[in-house]
């Protein structure tokens, strides 16, 4: 059986399976990990009668630790979509900014709005919010494009509950209330450039002609909402989106205040609602009752959407930790510590690196957030840097270089109204430029390590 370098080599290869497997054969990507996952799992030092074993453990304590959550995350996302609060959350923001400074408010939105609902719908969802800021502003539309999109799928990458980030955390052993709020600030100067900044720019060199026309889009802002169910208040929305992570932090902050006295009821009292599935789990039946009369739609509906949703976001996520326990047990970690130190390549741009190179080549934020956390995550002890700015390195490689095999590049292309060309320029790059931005913001929190709570 293969050790040493000889399985340095075995796992690249497997790598370039995967990529082969998933881009060149069209396999999904749940079939896909679990077949490199055994090939592996055969050439390596594991006896051959446990390598089956520890791929149903890899993949079953993945899902221990964030299944439950990824399933009420997308079903509560359902019910703010179906209730209209999205597009009422949008509104809030361009009124709050003013139009002059719509550029900041989208950014604003698009960072809210991504962390309950996935980037696709979202997209899909404020695409003619951007036709109309872009006629009445006369600011390009490939300008809102960038901003929209970017800062859509870098919250998506880097925020706390989508389910990328989670599993991450899960993952890296990271405390879910500190890493929502790290994953928070490193996405603001993340989309501020990669979005807004780079944005602006492009948008001078990719204008609106022959593009979109003013009599294209509705006069509002805001599109009217047209589908007969009762219109649900800004605040309400606000409210609701705010709910679960409301909860998941008092937990976190109230453990702050109780740390010598954590058996005392208050912090037991707030370590169950702020538990992440009870805090989802809470979210979940307010939403069903509060936002009933705003939704149309039944609830069978609702939730069959929902699972729809889920049931290939949790395979993948098992499929992935499957991989990585395979991973594990070979004794990877330790030859890939070794390699580093020879190399002298450190810990977090590894880990940028390896989500990254993952990401373009699988087309699937999630799959090289999984794949990469489940490989990564566990050692970094070993690696001898924070569990949370690990994770964050992680999320930041995930962000970027979206290519034409990544089901987002054509959303952006065709709801942007943007060529193939000129996608790759307005959303691939700007999303690169995010992730390293983010990563450069990693980098500067991990110069206060030790004074930072939580780091």
């Amino acid at each position: 059986m293969l050790t040493g370098n000889a399985l340095i080599i075995a796992f690249i290869i497997a790598l370039a399976a995967l990529f082969l497997l998933i881009i060149k054969f069209k396999w999904d990507a749940f079939v896909s990990l679990l077949v490199v996952a055994l090939g592996l799992g055969f050439v390596s030092s594991i006896p051959v009668r446990d390598v089956a074993g520890i791929m149903a453990s890899g993949f079953g304590s993945t899902l221990t630790g964030v299944g439950i959550l990824i399933g009420l995350g997308i079903i509560f996302g359902q019910y703010l979509a179906a209730s209209g609060a999205i597009s009422k959350i949008a509104s809030g923001m361009l009124k709050a900014f003013g139009i002059k400074k719509s550029p900041y408010a989208l950014a604003a939105t698009s960072i809210t709005v991504s962390i309950p609902v996935f980037f696709d719908a979202a997209f899909i969802i404020l695409h003619k919010l951007i036709q109309s800021l872009s006629v009445k502003t006369k600011i390009s539309l490939s300008a809102f494009v960038a901003i929209l999109a970017i800062g859509l799928i870098t919250a998506h990458s880097l925020i706390i509950p989508t389910p990328g980030p989670l599993v991450v955390a899960d993952q890296t052993g990271s405390d879910i209330g500190v890493f929502f709020l790290y994953g928070l600030l490193v996405s603001i100067p993340a989309v501020l450039v990669g979005g807004v900044i780079y944005g602006k720019f492009i948008g001078k060199r990719i204008t609106n002609e022959g593009r979109l026309h003013d009599s294209e889009v509705s006069d509002d802002i805001v599109t009217e909402d047209n589908t007969g169910r009762k219109e649900i208040s800004t605040g309400l929305s606000f409210a609701m989106l705010a709910l679960p992570i409301v909860l998941i932090l008092s937990n976190t902050v109230v453990n702050l205040f109780f740390a010598d006295n954590p058996e005392h009821a208050v912090p037991t009292f707030f370590a169950i609602i702020g538990d992440k599935n009870v805090a989802l789990l809470i979210s979940v039946i307010a939403a069903m009752f509060v936002l009933k009369p705003y939704i149309k739609e039944d609830t069978k509906t609702i939730f069959s959407d929902a699972f729809d949703q889920s049931g290939m976001v949790l395979l993948i996520t098992g499929a992935g930790g499957a991989f990585g326990r395979i991973v594990q047990e070979t004794g990877l970690g330790d030859l890939i510590i070794d390699l580093m130190q020879g190399l002298s390549i450190p810990a977090l741009l590894l880990a940028f690196l390896f989500s990254q190179i993952l990401r373009a080549s699988l087309g699937s934020a999630t799959v090289a957030l999984v794949t990469t956390s489940a490989i990564l995550g566990p050692m970094a002890v070993e690696l001898g840097v924070s569990p949370v700015l690990l994770g964050l390195a992680i999320c930041a490689g995930g962000i970027g270089l979206s290519m034409p095999n990544d089901s987002g590049f054509w959303v952006v292309s065709k709801f942007g109204r943007l060529s193939m060309t000129e996608t790759l320029m307005v959303w691939s790059l700007g999303g690169f430029l995010s992730g390293v931005t983010a990563l450069t913001a990693v980098y500067i929190l991990s110069m206060f390590q030790g004074f930072l709570p939580g780091l």
